[in-house]
Formats: C-alpha cells, sequence, structure tokens
C-alpha cells in the first residue's frame, strides 16, 4: 500500500493522520510525499493533499471549497480527524465510547489549530505560551538554514513520535472509562451524598461534574495514606464548591495537626483543595471540619433580618388604622 501526503513542512495534522494509518494497518505501507498528479492517483490513499474528501476513494483532505465537514460542536473536521473518524473504531476494537474520546481528548485540537479555529487564549501577554501538539510536531522539522537534514526523514521521525503518543492516548483513554465505571458503582454505594469514598486514586472529575454536583469531596488511599480532594465548580477548574480552612494551606505534620485538631493529618495543599491524613478515620475528621466551617461561614453571610419583617411586616400605622375605622 501506498499513502502520499503533501511535502515541505509538516504539521501535527498530516503526521497524526499517517500515524494513525500506522496503528490501523502496521507499518507496510510507503509514504510518499508529493504534489505530483500522476504520483497522487497511483497512491492507494491520500492525506491532507489532493483537494478532495471521500473515504471510498482514499481521499482524506480538507482544503477543498466547503471544507470536509464538522462535529456537533462546531470544530471543522481535518485530515487527522477524518482518517481517526475512519478507522479509529477499528483501531478502538470496535469500542466507540473510546474512539470518541480519543477524539475529544487529542484530535479536535489538533483539527481546531489546523483549520485555524482557536479554542483556547492566553491569559498572559508576555508571550508565555504553553506548549501544544502542533508546537512539538513542528520542532521535528528541519531549521530554515538546515540544508543537510532530509525532510522525509525528519517526517518519518514526527510520524514515530506522534504514534507513541497516540497509542498512550488510547491506553490512558481506555483506563480512564474502567475508572468511570469504578466511579458510578462507588457512588451507588455511598452513605452521605457529599462523600464519596474510592478504593483507589482514579480520574472521577467528569463523573462528579456531569452526574453527580451533590458531591463536596472524593477521598480515596494514595502512597500509604489517605487522602481527600474538593470537588471543583466547573471540571478542570480548582475554584472548589467547599476548600480545607485557609489557615491549614501548605502545613504539615505536627503543625497541621495542632491547627487541625486532628492527631494524624499530614499535608494540606496551599491551595486548599487537598489534604491527607494517615488513616481513613483521620482524613474523614478533616473533611468533616472542613464542611463545618464551611456551613459556619455561610451562616455568617446570610443577610440580617431587616427590622419590620417578620412578625411586623403588614401593620398599619396608627393614622391608617384610624381611618380605617373612621
Amino acid at each position: 500500500m501506498k499513502v502520499a501526503t503533501h511535502p515541505g513542512s509538516f504539521h501535527a495534522d498530516d503526521v497524526f493522520a499517517v500515524a494513525t494509518l500506522r496503528l490501523a494497518f502496521g507499518d507496510d505501507f510507503e509514504v510518499i510525499r508529493t504534489r505530483d498528479p500522476e504520483e497522487l492517483e497511483r497512491a492507494d490513499m491520500r492525506v491532507d493533499v489532493g483537494m478532495r474528501y471521500d473515504p471510498e476513494s482514499g481521499d482524506f483532505d480538507h482544503h477543498q471549497a466547503g471544507r470536509a465537514g464538522a462535529r456537533d460542536n462546531g470544530i471543522l473536521y481535518a485530515s487527522f480527524g477524518l482518517v481517526w473518524r475512519e478507522y479509529g473504531p477499528r483501531i478502538c476494537q470496535g469500542w466507540r465510547e473510546l474512539a470518541e474520546r480519543v477524539d475529544r481528548t487529542l484530535v479536535q485540537g489538533i483539527d481546531a489549530l489546523d483549520n485555524g479555529q482557536p479554542i483556547a487564549r492566553p491569559l498572559l501577554e508576555d508571550g508565555a505560551r504553553e506548549m501544544s501538539m502542533a508546537g512539538l510536531i513542528g520542532g521535528f522539522n528541519p531549521a530554515w538554514d538546515d540544508d543537510e537534514t532530509s525532510e522525509d526523514e525528519a517526517f518519518a521521525s514526527a510520524v514515530e513520535f506522534a504514534r507513541g503518543i497516540l497509542e498512550r492516548e488510547i491506553a490512558s483513554a481506555r483506563a480512564v472509562l474502567r475508572a468511570e465505571k469504578a466511579v458510578r458503582q462507588a457512588l451507588r454505594e455511598r452513605d452521605d451524598e457529599r462523600l464519596l469514598f474510592l478504593d483507589r486514586s482514579m480520574p472521577w472529575q467528569r463523573v462528579i461534574a456531569e452526574e453527580a454536583p451533590e458531591v463536596l469531596f472524593v477521598i480515596y488511599p494514595k502512597a500509604g495514606d489517605w487522602c481527600a480532594q474538593a470537588a471543583p465548580r466547573h471540571q478542570g477548574e480548582f475554584d472548589s464548591k467547599i476548600s480545607f480552612p485557609k489557615r491549614w494551606g501548605g502545613m504539615r505534620d505536627e503543625e497541621l495537626q495542632q491547627a487541625s485538631g486532628v492527631a494524624d493529618a499530614v499535608f494540606c495543599h496551599p491551595a486548599h483543595f487537598f489534604a491527607c491524613a494517615r488513616s481513613r478515620e483521620g482524613v474523614l475528621e478533616l473533611v468533616r471540619k472542613a464542611i463545618a466551617e464551611a456551613e459556619r461561614r455561610k451562616r455568617r453571610r446570610r443577610p440580617a433580618r431587616k427590622r419590620g419583617d417578620g412578625h411586623g411586616r403588614g401593620r398599619r400605622s396608627g393614622r391608617s388604622r384610624a381611618k380605617a375605622t373612621a
């Protein structure tokens, strides 16, 4: 089999598309990088080149007029997304939910950037940026003044790198789906709707955010201790529904034990969303103290009843009563 893609500088889109085909078909195919019409015609597949999208003919381009479609959330398909939509379920052994999760966590971000659709914006104006997948892949391109490195060899190295990322992302997504099943089971077995106990550390954030917003703390054993993490108000954020007391932040061991009154307290994160104790009972005591303090603060913030409210509401003045009886 022969797969064609465009020559010149490569991007995360075409690199990951070819890496996906490597996972779907193995390494027994040749990659040619060309725009020559005759060479493209002889190829079995054309990725990010050819100005056509038709899986039946092996065409996976998105540069043509009208593009190649969009997801329900508006993110346009680029070549990676088109190839993943066709072969992702096969790579995931028919587990469509797994393929869809990888699309959300990896594919869509690459497609959006390649189509010029920003889905995130920098918060700083000094040039500081989070390294993106596009940046990592772009770094494999030869420098502008490098006349010795072969572009095709650099492309092959980038594909191998992307293949490893894709394999790990699939394995990670599979593990998350297993964890979410365990989290749902733990939710069914809890005694206090505000607390979720897990038998080990695992991904729980999405299930809590979407299916159990009443949960305030998630408690689980970790590295010989028992830890509690405050559930965030929104998935992916650190702003918690209830935090541990601010005065505990950054404290450890004896200092935290004295401040909290919990004999086996170990640590409280400076951001107040995470704390640990030696025992299950100890961390549960930390959690209960945090909830109690939050409830006290909430009561103090309630506005005092205004004068005239309650039993005095609706009373008429003496002049009004006199007028009414005249």
